[in-house]
């Protein structure tokens, strides 16, 4: 969930992009098979999983538990909305490969997006040093109301990026007028400034005290303004701080019982301690993230999702955030993330749902560090968010490999 993972970074949601390593692959481009006739594979209950039959290869997708009972038209249809990131050679032949079928066949069946991945990618298992599972979380993009101007509940500022803040190779520092530099302000210092009326920087909306804290918890999300328009604020900046969550220091403290730090909770302490005791709390966390507000087009299906740190609109429950420092945007993966129990790893009580099938990396985040890890996007509004809370679940990953 947003409050276990820290903020995570991109242009269009969320917050720590640093950079990205892409793998570029020189392997000669050769042809594809094609795809045998075609015959109904939706005639077995979607429970049934047949597992790998004596002709499918070890490495296939085919081969992979639970490969039958997933919906491979809308993964192909996410995989057509991503794959024009893919800096590899392969992945970038393979993704016109899926455009030329979408340009051809109309409609694409379930079976021809199927035979699609099983014919062009291979499986790979990803392993953590000591075989044990890594974690998967989600995120979401949330929905605010806010105000144009301040008032009585709608006081504190969303800033956008400060005139003075420059990102250099040794980290966010702030550039004083005689042209020296220093750190830039922690997060209690930015909130002083502005509840003192001189905010560091141009004011774009007012928000409640929590639900802006919120709102750069997940790195960007929806405003809606009293006159019905809405925005999207998304990621401009930061001040270089590192993220800390606030969850354990509110327990060490006394202010939520051990078993009452849900996000839910921690929301409800800070709108009933609005002011001077809620920004003592809040500046526990000295990171502090800046926003640029953008028209929100909801009919316009490109915009009607946030974009992650590859450029591209998120996929709900088809996108993922990564660790850059592993893998590259557009890489696809097969994951299996089950509730478990206490020796598959951590599982937050009240966990619902297991959830197995194809991703494709579109994002990254602070947080996200290690190649078992993921960070799930979940979609926008109040019912994303409530089931993205929920998640927090062993994972294991396999990735999909382009054929040359």
């Amino acid at each position: 969930m947003g409050l276990c993972r820290g903020v995570t970074a991109r242009t269009g949601f969320g917050v720590l992009c640093f950079g990205l390593v892409l793998a570029a692959c020189s392997t000669s481009r050769q042809t594809m098979a094609p795809l045998p006739p075609e015959t109904d594979i939706t005639s077995s209950p979607a429970s049934e999983d047949p597992g790998p039959a004596g002709s499918v290869e070890a490495d296939s997708p085919a081969a992979l538990s639970g490969w039958s009972s997933e919906d491979h038209l809308a993964a192909f249809q996410a995989y057509l909305l991503g794959c024009g990131v893919s800096r590899d050679t392969d992945g970038s032949a393979l993704c016109e490969r899926a455009r030329l079928l979408a340009r051809t066949s109309r409609p694409v069946t379930s079976y021809a997006a199927r035979r699609f991945f099983e014919t062009g990618f291979r499986v790979v298992p990803v392993n953590p040093a000591d075989d044990r599972p890594g974690l998967l979380t989600s995120y979401f993009a949330p929905e605010y109301p806010a105000r144009r101007d301040r008032s009585e509940d709608f006081d504190t500022p969303v800033l956008a990026r400060p005139r003075d803040l420059e990102r250099t190779p040794a980290g966010v520092v702030q550039r004083r007028p005689d042209g020296s530099t220093g750190p830039y302000a922690d997060r209690a210092a930015i909130e002083a400034a502005a509840a003192a009326g001189s905010p560091s920087a141009p004011v774009l909306a007012w928000m409640k005290a929590e639900d802006l804290f919120f709102l750069q918890i997940q790195g960007s999300g929806y405003l809606t303004f009293e006159d019905g328009q809405t925005g999207r604020a998304a990621y401009a900046a930061d001040n270089g701080r590192p993220f800390v969550g606030i969850a354990r220091p509110m327990v060490a403290q006394g202010l939520l019982p051990d078993n009452g730090t849900s996000g839910d909770a921690i929301r409800a302490w800070l709108a009933s301690h609005r002011g001077r005791e809620a920004r003592a709390v809040t500046a526990l966390n000295p990171r502090y993230i800046f926003f640029d507000l953008q028209p929100d087009n909801p009919d316009q299906a490109s915009s009607e999702h946030p974009a992650g740190a590859a450029g591209v609109p998120l996929t709900p429950r088809r996108s993922v955030a990564v660790d850059p420092a592993h893998w590259a945007y557009g890489d696809l993966f097969w994951i299996r993330a089950d509730i478990g129990g206490q020796d598959d790893g951590p599982t937050l009580v009240g966990a619902t749902g297991d959830y197995r099938g194809l991703v494709m990396a579109l994002d990254t985040g602070s947080a996200i560090r290690g190649p078992v890890r993921a960070d799930f996007y979940m979609g926008r509004g109040e019912a994303a968010g409530s089931e993205a809370g929920s998640v927090r679940h062993p994972l294991r990953m396999w990735r999909l490999v382009p054929r040359p």
